[in-house]
């Protein structure tokens, strides 16, 4: 009886993980260039729960264990926005970008230009070029972001030739899994986990990526994970109720 417990409980606790994990990509579905987090779980066989006083071997104890939760980097759908800042990534590449914390990778082309002429994230971090940060020009107009990634304006009154202002940085990794999520839409590399020049990636200017979450099968999987749950909390209220019964009905000793 006691094992039944330990074993719905090792399950709830999976079940509320998996519906954090669920509830995070629900709420990121139209964040740009959003990449959904998968659960994965296995079996875990008690090697000591049994009693050898038995007649019969008793079967090990089967509980759930949290494996690990890995990152979706399925491309999400392209979204024409009009806007020649916006740039989506046709690739795994990711974009450099600049934090206090450190350089960090997003998938997340919505860009504009701050005060100082700087090309930032939406959340202001500035994107980095070949050469570092990518500034503009008070003058500058009619910016043009090539497919591999070079940034070329028309300068004053200059309407023939381009001036170039920077490359955007795209980089790949040989294992984007080693890569940790920090909020924002920012990635950051690990221990040990480098940063490569992307040549094969293409930059869509004025597209945007989409989160790769399908909210439809998302909103399903939560549903069945809180279904799942309630099921394992009435099957622990039975198994308390019975033990409470027995206890009971030990305890009536006859006169």
């Amino acid at each position: 009886m006691e094992n039944t417990l330990l074993i719905g409980l090792s399950r709830q606790m999976m079940l509320q993980r998996e519906l954090d994990v669920v509830a995070n990509n629900v709420a990121n579905v139209n964040t740009t260039g959003f990449k959904a987090d998968k659960s994965l779980f296995e079996e875990y066989l008690m090697p000591v729960a049994r009693d050898e006083h038995f007649v019969g071997r008793d079967r090990r104890v089967s509980f759930v264990n949290d494996r690990a939760t890995y990152r979706d980097f399925t491309q999400g759908p392209l979204q024409p926005t009009g806007n020649p800042l916006d740039v989506a990534i046709d690739g795994g590449a990711f974009l450099a970008v600049q934090t206090p914390a450190g350089e960090r990778y997003t998938r997340d082309g919505g860009l504009q230009i701050n005060e100082r002429g700087q090309l930032v994230t939406a959340a202001g971090h500035p994107v980095l070029g070949t050469n570092g940060p990518i500034v503009f020009q008070q003058t500058d107009h009619d910016i043009t972001i090539s497919p591999d990634g070079t940034v070329t304006v028309l300068e004053g009154n200059n309407t023939l030739a381009d001036s170039i202002r920077g490359k955007l940085r795209l980089v790949g990794f040989a294992d984007p899994q080693a890569l940790t999520k920090e909020g924002a839409n920012l990635f950051a590399a690990g221990p040990g986990v480098t940063a490569q020049a992307d040549t094969k990636a293409q930059v869509r200017q004025g597209f945007i990526e989409k989160s790769n979450v399908n909210a439809v099968a998302e909103m399903s999987r939560m549903i069945g994970v809180t279904r799942a749950y309630g099921q394992v909390a009435t099957m622990l209220q039975q198994q308390s109720d019975l033990r409470r019964s027995a206890i009971e009905r030990l305890a009536d000793v006859p006169a």
